[in-house]
């Protein structure tokens, strides 16, 4: 994919057998924006649920001096306006108001509400738009939702996306750190819906760089919420939490102590396994390895990966269907009389909060078998969206840099719940209903299939060690921020 810009500097890099085109962030481009936010006086931030509060604190502090204003718009009487407030955010200096009057007055609008309020407000939310403003997202659930409804977008405003591949407290934590070390951030995807204005693509970018990412890559709206909704149900959220419940359970009935079993699955994935893909890449997982676990391994990468591709593709046809996204909306509307129960009451984790606590548990090792079965279903879920025609970048982002990056440190820190309910509701709401399928199929097919070494497919893991997804990976690595996210709040965020 390729586009231009009036404003930054782009580059073209190979990704495998594509080119690709990206523009690099960092703070040095900050005295850009306004020149990029051309026409732009005011931008408001709407919503304050897991991307509003990053979103609106980065921008303020990246456009702090340059004229242009960040408000923050809520429904009047939230609860959320206190919080807004407990950052700078008040009435009385002007940068906290209601939603629509927000959305209104703004010359762009960046919508970071809850996908259900999306579901039942967006007539009303596009009334408020004036014509050639700009309306802004951070995840494409609002276009699955109109084709469902079989309605668009207002033709008369600009419509583009920057989706951060990140929660937005890694957002913020990453933007922090940024301070000390430019680029230092969360990558983002962006993508131009609608151009009324001719503006629109230097705005999305604008956008992305204000908000510290370190790199910006092109995708398509369509493309964006099918990858992003399917990503959270895969490895990124559902499928690594239903791992490593199936994981412990197995390791536990083998005979493992329970502090073990939570070292060997959990630790072992947010540990070192994430660390070493990280830094220096797949392969290395399992170069890592000594001749006996990479038997391990390689038997367990086998036995894992159909059943997690057959998961990852009924996952994917749900969410190109508009299932899932029905499924989200019809939850939410239950939640008055049944909300969201908690996930991090099974033995696992709370097994995990007793070896957290002890600062002298040892340090977790690379479990073959436990790298097997996760490395397995994630590349499960790089073949598919490369089969489906994704980007090489939004494959990297959305089933590994996402995954080792971002989110699996939350879960390393505070267990599960605390890196799921630090989501979207979507995401949260998928990662609970699909969990359990990962969890129920590796028990039922891939682990018989491990103690008998039974496996009548030994291909996945050749076509593992030819995966172009390698070359994309040390391209992505050449742009990584030199620094690991801090998931410990620093002070004044």
């Amino acid at each position: 994919m390729s586009f231009t810009s009036k404003v930054f500097q782009t580059r073209v890099v190979k990704m495998a057998d594509r080119e690709e085109t990206i523009v690099a962030g960092g703070r040095h481009l900050f005295p850009l924006l306004p020149k990029a936010f051309d026409g732009i006086k005011q931008i408001g931030v709407i919503g304050w649920s897991s991307q509003g509060p990053a979103q609106a604190q980065n921008l303020r502090e990246s456009l702090e001096g340059s004229g242009i204003r960040v408000k923050v718009g809520l429904r009047e009487g939230s609860s959320s306006m206190k919080e807004a407030a407990a950052v700078g955010f008040t009435k009385e200096n002007g940068t906290l108001g209601d939603m629509y009057d927000v959305i209104r007055e703004s010359d762009m609008a960046l919508l970071l509400i809850s996908d259900a309020a999306f579901a039942e407000n967006y007539k009303k939310i596009f009334a408020a738009f004036r014509p050639g403003t700009t309306l802004g997202l951070s995840h494409g659930f609002l276009l699955s939702h109109l084709q469902a409804q079989h309605e668009d977008f207002p033709k008369n405003i600009n419509v583009i996306a920057v989706c951060p591949k990140g929660m937005g407290p890694s957002v913020r934590r990453l933007y922090e750190q940024g301070r000390e070390v430019n680029g230092a951030g969360i990558n983002a995807s962006f993508a131009v819906h609608q151009d009324v204005n001719g503006k629109a693509t230097d705005y999305a970018l604008a956008w992305s760089v204000a908000l510290g990412s370190p790199y910006t890559f092109e995708t398509t709206l369509e493309s964006e919420y099918k990858s992003d909704i399917f990503g959270e149900r895969g490895i990124l959220l559902g499928a690594v939490h239903g791992i490593a419940e199936s994981l412990y359970a197995r390791y536990v009935d083998h005979g493992m102590a329970k502090d073990d079993a939570y070292l060997n699955t959990s630790e072992s994935i947010t540990g070192p396994i994430s660390k070493t893909i990280s830094r220096s890449g797949l392969k290395a997982v399992y170069d890592e390895l000594d001749d006996k676990e990479k038997v391990a391994f390689r038997k367990a990468y086998n036995a894992a990966y159909h059943p997690c591709r057959e998961i990852l593709e009924e996952i994917y046809d749900d969410v190109a269907s508009g299932n899932e996204v029905r499924s989200v909306i019809q939850a939410t509307r239950r939640h008055g009389t049944y909300p969201m129960g908690k996930i991090d009451s099974t033995d696992m984790w709370v097994v995990g909060e007793k070896v957290r606590a002890n600062t002298e548990r040892n340090y977790a090792p690379i479990n073959p078998e436990t790298a097997g079965v996760y490395m397995a279903c994630m590349m499960a879920q790089v073949d598919l969206l490369k089969d489906r025609g994704h980007p090489y970048s939004e494959i990297a982002n959305e089933s590994i840099i996402e995954a080792v990056d971002s989110l699996n440190p939350y879960m390393d820190y505070r267990g599960v719940s605390y890196m799921v309910d630090n989501c979207s509701t979507t995401a949260r709401l998928g990662a609970r209903k699909w969990a359990a399928r990962f969890d129920y199929i590796l028990k039922q097919q891939a682990f018989p299939t491990i103690d008998h070494d039974a496996a009548k497919d030994a291909t996945p893991f050749d076509k593992f060690l030819k995966n172009n997804i390698h070359e994309v990976l040390k391209v992505c690595a050449e742009l990584r921020p030199s620094v690991d996210i801090s998931v410990v709040p620093t002070r004044g965020s």
